[in-house]
């Protein structure tokens, strides 16, 4: 069995953004995608050059450990961006995720930091692979959100990691055996983002060639807005035997798109390193294919080549262009100016990002001090503003209200449990009503330790009692027991605000039928005394509903 893999590639800059920081490659061994941050501050030059140093991975048979080829690249890479930032300040805030597959011909290694995902269909069904370093998907992995409200919150792309040229990189090192008729997407967020995961799952199923599933992709994600820069990959794994006559319809030509193909790495290691691959048969990165099926940045005319390989292109035919169109794209249009040329745009929109920046970050914190939560401050209950987080060493959470009557003690196991790891609330009203519900339970509990306590204190073993009064007595102790702790239990339960009813609320109540002394019980002849009543329950006289809430209490 020869597994090969048959791949294709596009970008698009989508109907918003002025310009396209994505960044792809397609291989023969490795396929990435580089989504680049910053704006003003060279997002695509981080994606452009962050894959100029990875690329030199696409060689003919990988030779190491896969991990350890993909950290060392991945580590270099960043390295490379602190040096053009230290080389030009300028350049200070730009950044890219990384998603990325390196093929050995029997298993895939895949190294991802960011936001930027990877699927794998398999047998029908599509699973994401990648785990976004995201701030919304910490609070859904903890539970604070679901799915669903992760893909509409506010701060849904603030990136928890990428490639910035700070410090060391922390990517997710992942290998995956790989199976005939397995079909991977590497994308931006672009496509993620506004494509939900069954229609990514329909499209990936739908369409047969590796070209027409990334055009029709492309497309959806132009119909759902196009609101970022559109860039994926699709591959697919197939066998072919030694005498496949369609095995020789493979080409191992590479596919750049995006920033990659239209601004080359600036590095001479770099370009030296492309022109030691199959890249180089390319003719340089760049400078040869722009894509699997037309432009970088659109589709051109034409129809796809519907051989295996990477498509040829989209030049010349007669098909009508696509409905978005290519006309921003222009062939003849200049290249983006030299590095000297921006150095005054760099130095006043560099004003701007940090604005931008901090506005960012003032209002996220605006965000977080607008929601509420049930958690314990020592030994009582409180409501907190603000997210049960801390970033870079700062809070994120406050004690709003304390509720120092509501104490941990008296609140049955679970309820403690789930209070200690915090109670998400949708508002502070709602972290009030779910206080209220803590208080009466609280003071139902406190109420039944005080019976027990009672109880325990004026009863003798075998129901007698301690003061050695007869059964009889004993029996209308039992009834005024209950009857005070009903009495206790049904008194004003704690307000919203989780306070207790105000001192002096009796917590027993004399029952007016029950005389203060009694005859001795009569006693049966040839009998003697009477017969020792059976014991009792530490709370006599209650109903099965009161018993069973009761029993849920801590015991002393």
């Amino acid at each position: 069995m020869t597994l090969v893999l048959r791949f294709a590639a596009g970008s698009h800059k989508g109907l918003i953004r002025e310009g396209n920081e994505d960044s792809g490659y397609a291989g023969p061994r490795l396929l990435a995608v580089a989504d680049g941050m910053g704006g003003a501050a060279a997002g695509e030059v981080a994606s452009s050059e962050v894959l100029g140093s990875i690329v030199r991975l696409d060689e003919d048979v990988p030779g190491a450990d896969l991990l350890t080829l993909l950290g060392d690249a991945v580590q270099g890479a960043n390295d490379r961006l602190r040096q053009m930032v230290e080389e030009d300040p300028q350049l200070e805030g730009m950044g890219c995720t990384l998603t990325a597959m390196l093929w050995t011909g029997q298993r895939m290694g895949l190294v991802h930091v960011g936001d930027s995902r990877a699927y794998l269909l398999r047998d029908g069904s599509l699973v994401q692979i990648t785990q976004d370093h995201t701030w919304v998907q910490r609070l859904v992995d903890e539970g604070r959100i679901t799915p669903e409200e992760a893909e509409t919150h506010p701060q849904r792309s603030l990136l928890m990691r990428a490639l910035d040229g700070r410090g060391q990189v922390e990517p997710d090192l992942s290998i995956r055996e790989v199976r005939a008729g397995d079909r991977y997407l590497i994308c931006s967020d672009g496509l993620s983002g506004p494509v939900s995961h069954q229609t990514l799952q329909d499209t990936l199923g739908s369409y047969y060639s590796p070209e027409q599933t990334v055009q029709e992709l492309i497309q959806l994600a132009l119909r759902g807005g196009g609101p970022d820069n559109i860039t994926c990959i699709v591959a697919d794994v197939l066998d072919v035997g030694a005498t496949d006559t369609l095995s020789g319809r493979f080409n191992d030509v590479p596919v750049v798109v995006g920033a990659v193909a239209e601004t080359p790495p600036s590095s001479t290691a770099a370009d030296q390193s492309i022109r030691d691959t199959p890249a180089g048969r390319a003719a340089g990165l760049g400078r040869g294919p722009q894509g699997a099926f037309g432009p970088a940045e659109g589709y051109g005319a034409g129809v796809p080549d519907p051989g295996f390989g990477p498509a040829g292109g989209y030049e010349g035919g007669s098909a009508e262009p696509s409905v978005h169109g290519t006309e921003d794209y222009d062939d003849d249009a200049p290249r983006r100016p030299r590095r000297k040329n921006r150095a005054l745009a760099f130095s006043l929109v560099g004003l701007v990002t940090v604005g931008l920046l901090g506005a960012g970050g003032f209002f996220g914190y605006q965000w977080t001090q607008s929601q509420y939560y049930v958690g314990a401050e020592g030994d009582h209950v409180a409501v907190f503003q603000g997210v049960n987080q801390s970033l870079a060493g700062v809070n994120l959470s406050s004690v709003h209200t304390p509720y120092k009557d509501i104490e941990l003690k008296y609140l049955p196991q679970d309820q403690r449990t789930h209070v200690t790891n915090t109670i998400s609330a949708s508002s502070l009203g709602d972290a009030d009503d779910k206080v209220k519900k803590l208080g009466e339970q609280a003071a139902f509990c406190r109420r039944v330790s005080d019976v027990r306590a009672t109880a325990g204190g004026t009863s003798a073993p075998g129901g007698t009692p301690a003061t050695g009064q007869p059964t009889q007595q004993a029996a209308a102790g039992t009834v005024a027991t209950h009857a005070g702790f009903v009495t206790a239990t049904t008194a004003p339960s704690p307000s919203a605000t989780g306070r207790a009813p105000a001192a002096g609320v009796p917590t027993t109540t004399p029952s007016p039928s029950t005389p203060s002394t009694s005859a001795p019980a009569p006693v049966v002849p040839g009998q003697g005394a009477a017969a020792p009543a059976a014991p009792q329950s530490d709370l006599p006289g209650l109903s099965d509903e009161e018993r069973q809430r009761a029993d849920s209490c801590p015991k002393p």
